[in-house]
């Protein structure tokens, strides 16, 4: 499964498989693409604002500059005529930067960032990156482990509800049935799990 994004000049796709996706991008200054493991995704994102701050500002000074120049005409009672241009040009700077602004959501990983732009496809995306994720997490340390020592599997499960792959009640069904296990290697003598 593929999603691609969208807008101007700035291309970004993610294809899904099945341990990993891809995340590639092409913009004005370059292209290039990441594979990277669901699991390496984080729980917690930021936000990028990519705007042309310089059409902006050119757009803010002319438009000083018009209003100048109107009130300059209206002061002395000269003709307003052609006295707004600058005006009406500052104003058409703003607003074309202000449509041409992206934002993104950003996940951070040790392979690159991911850069998901935020439009009609955002939630889409990053609901799918996290479904992946948490059903890749529960696949690997979802079960507990019968070779492992059972304050280390209780700190796994702990690991799992802060990266939010398992819920409070699922944590706490799974700390009490290694504290049953727990109780039950003291009044044997030996450990269930080992």
């Amino acid at each position: 499964m593929e999603m691609t994004q969208k807008k101007g000049s700035v291309k970004h796709s993610i294809t899904f498989s099945e341990e990993k996706f891809n995340f590639s991008y092409q913009d004005k200054t370059g292209s290039g693409d990441s594979d990277i493991n669901y699991i390496d995704l984080p729980v917690k994102s930021s936000i990028s604002i990519q705007q042309n701050e310089w059409l902006r500002n050119v757009g803010y000074l002319w438009c000083a500059v018009g209003v100048l120049q109107l009130g300059f005409a209206i002061v002395n009672d000269g003709s307003l005529a052609g006295k707004g241009f600058w005006l009406v040009l500052g104003v058409g700077c703003i607003i074309w930067a202000q449509f041409s602004k992206i934002k993104y959501t950003v996940l951070s990983t040790e392979a690159g960032n991911v850069f998901i732009i935020q439009d009609k496809q955002h939630d889409e995306i990053l609901n799918e990156l996290n479904k992946r994720r948490k059903a890749q997490l529960l696949k690997l340390y979802g079960a507990i482990n019968a070779d492992n020592d059972i304050e280390n599997e209780i700190n796994k499960f702990k690991w799992l509800a802060e990266q939010q792959v398992i819920t409070k009640d699922v944590l706490d069904t799974r700390i009490a049935e290694l504290e049953f296990l727990k109780v039950q290697d003291t009044d044997s003598g030996s450990n269930p799990l080992n």
